[in-house]
């Protein structure tokens, strides 16, 4: 922090991140780095099974090989940095660093908002518009709704970090979190920030509750459809199909919900913190998972190549 016109400015932040224990920091960092290798190896596999069985270049499997790009990215954000952390006595972010971070994990993490109500609409056209589907999601829609949420998911960043980063921070340069995210930026802000909790409220919320409302309805059209299958096994197997999907949305509608369309006095920072780990650290890993264990398409992919890596 530097002295200036009687003022204390902040030029970088001190993250206080889990403990200042030497042994527990050495059990979280196996911890997360186990977390983090796997994230990194499930989500690259998936993609690069994508990429490899022509019977997977399908609508619905770009969309998951969008979101295990997402996922590594989002992961990657925040892992690397708090890995490096565990073994640095006073862990520092420069004021432009802090910034950088909450831009791209904002954007990532909305870009996931956007992109999990696009999967829900491509499983609507699957199901409800089974002969009209391969017109309905074409190669072009596909790639507008992914540019579209990654647009959406900047634009939704850029008046986050602006609004946070414009405050002034005179309190304290220490952020009792282990990277930069919005509430313990604002909590050591030295002047009012109810604009900022309202700009959090209203623009988290009426993103999250916009996509959960297309997520919502499209499964309502898609449950009325499965209604009039007259076969239990037809009705099993197509739902199956969404089952993995309704499985991501939960966890990750449900952690960002409960972080940030919350009351600033109910703000708990170690509750936050082990939130946080959920949905920057663990929904990444287990989205693969999710998305293989019930998928045949995926597990026959995967027995293709193992065999012809045999071979």
């Amino acid at each position: 922090m530097e002295l200036g016109n009687q003022t204390l400015v902040v030029t970088k932040f001190i993250l206080l991140g889990f403990t200042d224990i030497l042994e527990k920091k050495h059990i979280l960092f196996l911890v997360f780095l186990v977390i983090y290798s796997l994230t990194l190896v499930g989500n690259l596999g998936m993609i690069s099974i994508i990429r490899l069985v022509p019977q997977l270049h399908t609508p619905m499997y770009f969309f998951l090989c969008s979101l295990s790009v997402l996922d590594t990215c989002y992961s990657s954000v925040i892992a690397p940095k708090m890995l490096v952390d565990f073994f640095v006595e006073s862990p520092v972010i420069s004021f432009s660093g802090c910034a950088t971070q909450m831009f791209f994990f904002v954007t990532f993490g909305t870009t996931e908002c956007f992109l999990l109500a696009s999967m829900a609409y491509d499983r609507y056209a699957a199901i409800c518009n089974p002969l009209l589907y391969a017109a309905i999601m074409s190669k072009r829609l596909c790639l507008q709704l992914v540019v579209s949420s990654y647009i959406g998911g900047c634009l939704h960043s850029i008046i986050h970090v602006t609004a946070t980063f414009s405050l002034p921070f005179c309190k304290s340069n220490k952020i009792s979190h282990f990277f930069c995210d919005i509430p313990p930026l604002l909590k050591i802000s030295c002047i009012s920030t109810q604009i900022n909790e309202i700009l959090l409220f209203a623009f988290t919320g009426s993103i999250s509750m916009g996509c959960l409302l297309i997520i919502l309805v499209s499964y309502l059209w898609i449950l009325s459809t499965i209604l009039k299958i007259s076969s239990g096994e037809g009705r099993q197997k197509t739902f199956s199909t969404c089952a993995s999907h309704i499985t991501a949305v939960s966890l990750f509608y449900g952690t960002i919900l409960f972080m940030y369309l919350r009351p600033s006095s109910d703000y708990s920072v170690e509750q936050d913190k082990v939130v946080s780990v959920f949905y920057t650290l663990i929904i990444p890993m287990l989205n693969p998972l999710i998305y293989s264990v019930r998928n045949k398409e995926v597990k026959a992919a995967l027995r293709k190549i193992f065999k012809k890596s045999l071979l």
